[in-house]
């Protein structure tokens, strides 16, 4: 079995790593990778939005199995794009085709799904450049704070809480007329502000069955305390210790069982992941966004903590046969810390050398490295994932922190609460 992943971030690197264990790094290749992701693979110098590029590369290394990475090339239709070739009539793909690609390609559209299919979410309406009179007048009727969303990919960027109804109106403006988002923005999704507890659920599908990974919950803020503005994640726990058995029946029930009925009813080709935001409000599970492939950083908390062959895991779903599959799970807790650049989420400097002194055992996964000459350097906002792990939260905190310290470029940044507020629910 041949593997190729497309993506160049921490995710990519967790997926080659966990897959490597399955099969041996040399029957893996990312394309187009990044400095960590060498150490477990072969690197394809070809981007992940180059189809012909990709194709070429596929056919010649003899590749078996296609794994997409991030969500544009699924917007963009790389799988109908395989699907079409003759060449690859056996090829094994995981990812979802461009319709189902859109529960994450449009906010509007995932709305539309959620209400047809009875999944909970957020009270929202719909709006377009023409109607700020319209979304001025929804923005009265909500309290504060309020959540207003890009409709289509934006980055990770596209998600604005504000906090006052001045600064509501502001961003509406800004967004129709400033075309801060280009395309993405020719809609504005704007919904009621769920005060609760976020985390991630994983699962992964054929289209018509499906098998749970690991929860997860993200850190989005750039600052200690959840402070400052949205990043891509600054760190990640899994698993998450309010989510006991109660709560899952309930995220399972009402919200995954449905959503994967619903991409079976609309006919999606749909093989792959379905990352589910969910918003713990009182107890009761609310959905705030669809993705449709793993998050990143939440992929390097979840990749370790998967046992047995997660290759045939993969396998059974690009085959239609997930059903009476499961996942074995680790029972030890994971907890990721993001070094970020300076600046980031703003501007940041690239091309900083990066020195490590880590040790055999630790695990460092490369978000946004590259290599000069035989330097690693820093090449993206998020450039590092550094993963403890132990018998509770308090463990993996030790372990990842004290590997992090290990770890020096000019700038480095990390959030130094990773995990806290999760401690207290431990021993419910």
């Amino acid at each position: 079995m041949k593997i190729l992943i497309t993506g160049s971030g921490g995710r990519e690197h967790a997926i080659a790593w966990r897959l490597a264990r399955d099969i041996g790094s040399e029957n893996i290749f990312v394309a187009p990778g990044n400095a960590g992701t060498m150490q477990c693979a072969q690197n394809i110098n070809c981007g992940y939005n180059d189809f012909e590029g990709l194709a070429k590369k596929i056919e010649e290394l003899g590749i078996n199995m296609v794994l997409v990475g991030p969500e544009e090339p699924l917007v963009n239709g790389f799988i109908e794009f395989l699907k079409a070739d003759a060449r690859f009539e056996k090829l094994l793909i995981v990812g979802p085709g461009k319709q189902g690609a859109m529960l994450e390609g449009s906010k509007d559209f995932a709305k539309q799904f959620m209400n047809k299919y009875g999944i909970p979410t957020a009270a929202h309406q719909t709006f377009e450049a023409h109607e700020e009179e319209k979304a001025a007048e929804f923005i009265h009727s909500l309290k504060s704070p309020y959540v207003l969303k890009a409709d289509g990919l934006a980055a990770g960027k596209g998600v604005v809480i504000a906090e006052t109804e001045e600064e509501a109106l502001k961003h509406i403006h800004t967004v129709f007329h400033n075309h801060v988002f280009g395309d993405a923005g020719k809609k504005l999704v704007i919904e009621e502000f769920l005060d609760g507890i976020e985390l991630s659920v994983f699962a992964l599908t054929d289209g018509k069955n499906y098998v749970l990974l690991p929860s997860a919950k993200d850190y989005k803020r750039i600052g200690d305390g959840n402070t400052g503005p949205n990043t891509g994640g600054m760190g990640t726990v899994s698993p998450v210790p309010f989510a006991n058995d109660e709560f899952m029946r309930k995220v399972v029930t009402r919200i995954v069982e449905p959503t994967i009925d619903g991409i079976a009813a609309e006919k999606m080709d749909y093989c792959g992941f379905v990352f589910i935001g969910i918003m713990n409000v009182k107890g009761e599970p609310y959905v705030i966004e669809y993705n449709v492939r793993l998050g990143d950083p939440e992929t390097q908390v979840l990749m370790p903590r998967i046992g047995g062959s997660f290759t045939e895991i993969l396998a059974a779903a690009a085959l239609g046969n997930l059903e009476n599959k499961t996942i074995e799970l680790e029972k030890f807790t994971t907890l990721s810390i993001v070094l970020a650049s300076k600046g980031y989420p703003g501007t940041y400097e690239k091309g900083i050398e990066i020195e490590f002194e880590t040790e055999p055992n630790d695990l460092v996964f490369h978000a946004g490295t590259a290599k000069d000459g035989d330097k690693i350097v820093t090449s993206g906002g998020r450039v590092l994932a550094v993963v403890g792990k132990g018998n509770s939260i308090a463990e993996a905190m030790i372990w990842a922190y004290e590997n992090a310290e290990r770890i020096r470029f000019k700038g480095a940044y990390y959030r130094n609460d990773i995990g806290f507020d999760l401690m207290k629910y431990e021993n419910i």
